[in-house]
């Protein structure tokens, strides 16, 4: 599932203006299909991202004997149980998701079959250790390229134990991996992070009736008891929400509202960092859906200025790094961010890609291990960017040539699709040129 390289040229906006609706959370989006299939009964999803990162999971499923049903609308998983899965004919294709690929290889750890994960070019280049590693302490069979630190990944299904992890880093996937291999272990299994990452796998998980305890930076999972269908209304997804927040921030006259988005505490670190930077944002409508808070959330344009980010603030914020760099490159000062060498480990190296791409827009900015500092710039020039096959990349240097003197290029824009495929519609619907 090699994703298909395209070119987007744009122009400057006077305003970003509107009422829209993001797609769903791909992180709930991921787990609904995990968790639904191996519970008992039926789980119905609607808000589900269609997006291709969550379909190579669903069709991962699929491919071990979970029937899925899709009316365009709503997802109706058939569960398993726990112990239900069947091994796959062929190896499972997690395309570019690295969610997929390090919450399976914790799942399929624990079953009684073969099983091969592997990807796309970019994905095979990630690290895998992170989760192989605590895995194997549980007794995991799992081999893969460069020692198991690259996929493909092969995993022979094995009996678990509960272990005690203390994860080298705050890594949402490496402690969901750990927690769904804690579902087939035997005794009680524990993660301790450095700072707490996101936690929709906890409360998913309580949601679907696992046996967790969450306090802090500490989960305990015990295993062996089956999870049961439920009803998952999955919220607009405040990764894709930051796009739209940093362009009505930085586009003067601009006002837009976001519908709808989930506002989970682990997840509000861009919410945090935007308001520290002068940026008018307020949170209307506030609620809970499927123990998930929810807001629709309203932004106009600000004068921002630079700060420093860094500690607890990063993990609550990591996927949206790319978007905060143009922010802080259209804010007035500096703005160092550091703590956040996670950020090389993704898609692609998103301190380099993204310090390179504002170079070409004409902002200053200086690359250190962890981090980097954005210099702010007044305006950006017209540029021709590379998104090196990231989507994140490829939709901030669109946020970014919002605000450039003139027509601006970005190349291998197919990659959007694997995260927000509604993004370059909403993109032109909200731009006042």
């Amino acid at each position: 599932m090699e994703t298909q390289l395209e070119s987007y040229s744009t122009h400057p906006a006077k305003a970003v203006c509107g009422e829209i609706t993001v797609p769903g959370d791909k992180s709930i989006s991921h787990r609904s299909i995990m968790l639904g299939s191996i519970s008992r009964g039926v789980t119905t999803v609607t808000g589900f991202l269609r997006g291709e990162d969550n379909m190579a999971t669903l069709n991962a499923f699929r491919a071990m004997g979970v029937e899925i049903e899709d009316d365009g609308t709503t997802l109706k998983i058939h569960g398993r149980g726990l112990h239900g899965l069947s091994e796959p004919e062929d190896m499972l294709d997690c395309g570019n998701s690295g969610t997929s690929i390090r919450l399976l290889t914790g799942l399929l750890a624990g079953q009684t079959f073969f099983a091969v994960l592997t990807g796309d070019k970019y994905l095979r280049k990630r690290p895998m250790r992170r989760v192989v590693t605590p895995l194997a302490a549980m007794g995991a069979t799992i081999a893969g390229r460069a020692g198991g630190e690259k996929a493909p990944l092969a995993i022979t299904g094995s009996s678990l134990k509960g272990i005690s992890y203390e994860s080298p880093v705050s890594s949402a996937q490496v402690k969901s991996a750990v927690l769904l291999a804690g579902l087939y272990a035997e005794g009680e299994t524990k993660v301790t992070e450095p700072h707490l990452s996101r936690d929709h796998s906890e409360r998913m998980l309580r949601h679907f009736g696992a046996d967790i305890e969450a306090e802090g930076r500490v989960v305990r999972i015990r295993g062996g008891r089956e999870l049961n269908g439920q009803a998952i209304a999955v919220p607009g997804d405040i990764s894709s929400a930051a796009f739209f927040m940093v362009a009505g921030l930085i586009v003067p006259d601009s006002e837009i509202l976001i519908k709808g988005v989930g506002v989970n505490p682990t997840r509000t670190g861009i919410l945090d960092i935007l308001r520290l930077m002068g940026g008018d944002i307020s949170l209307l409508n506030s609620r809970d859906v499927s123990g998930e808070p929810v807001a629709d959330i309203l932004v106009r344009s600000s004068r921002l200025k630079g700060i420093e980010i860094s500690g607890d603030l990063v993990p609550r914020a990591i996927d949206e790094f790319p978007v905060i760099s143009v922010a802080a490159a259209a804010a007035e000062g500096k703005t160092v961010i550091s703590d956040a060498r996670e950020l090389r480990v993704k898609e692609t190296d998103r301190i380099k890609a993204m310090a390179d791409n504002l170079r070409l827009a004409g902002v200053t900015v200086d690359e250190a291990d962890d981090g980097m500092t954005v210099y702010g710039a007044n305006g950006f020039k017209a540029f021709t960017a590379d998104s090196q096959g990231d989507h994140r990349i490829a939709m901030s240097m669109m946020i970014a040539s919002l605000l450039a003197d003139g027509e601006c290029t970005v190349h291998d824009t197919g990659c959007i699709a694997t995260s927000f495929p509604t993004f370059l519609e909403l993109f032109k619907q909200v731009s006042v040129r």
